[in-house]
């Protein structure tokens, strides 16, 4: 299933301890490294990733560092995202450029699946870094979340895997 890779998540904890940081502090990547326990060599090529995408500030010398080149608010996840990892694809076709998959003349199912993957990116794309940053309703839903949970679910999905697999 669709999931983040392991750099990802070092880019959601970095980008939440600047996030939380000193406003127009700069903060140093063995720092960032430190309290999150990732390592820096890797951090460094993230740090840079997001600064090239205008998405961080690097401040050159001694105090210097990183800091947000936007409001938490301003950017959005699924920017993060594509510049970390690319854009997300539920299957490995959409993935690749040069598609040489055997059955894409006669797939059934990549359009519909094409769609899906435009609506779970268009849905990371509407969540702000300060949403994942800062909850303050308790529970740890993003308001996208419990917008979700209000809604009726159809009769054929349940809380239970094992339905979905043993049928009624």
């Amino acid at each position: 299933m669709l999931s983040l890779s392991k750099k990802m998540d070092y880019a959601l904890l970095a980008l939440s301890y600047l996030t939380r940081a000193q406003t127009g502090r700069a903060v140093n990547t063995k720092e960032i490294a430190e309290q999150n326990e990732i390592p820096v060599e890797l951090l460094a090529k993230i740090l840079q990733k997001l600064t090239k995408a205008k998405i961080l500030v690097s401040v050159p010398g001694p105090t210097g560092g990183y800091h947000l080149a936007h409001a938490a608010s301003e950017i959005s996840i699924g920017a993060v995202i594509e510049v970390i990892d690319g854009l997300p694809a539920l299957m490995h076709c959409m993935k690749i450029a040069d598609n040489d998959c055997v059955h894409i003349g006669r797939c059934t199912i990549r359009s519909p699946l094409m769609r899906i993957n435009a609506r779970i990116f268009q849905m990371l794309s509407h969540i702000s870094l300060a949403e994942i940053c800062g909850d303050d309703s308790g529970d740890g839903a993003l308001p996208i979340v419990r917008q979700l949970e209000t809604r009726p679910q159809p009769d054929f999905i349940s809380n239970s895997p094992q339905s979905a697999i043993s049928g009624p």
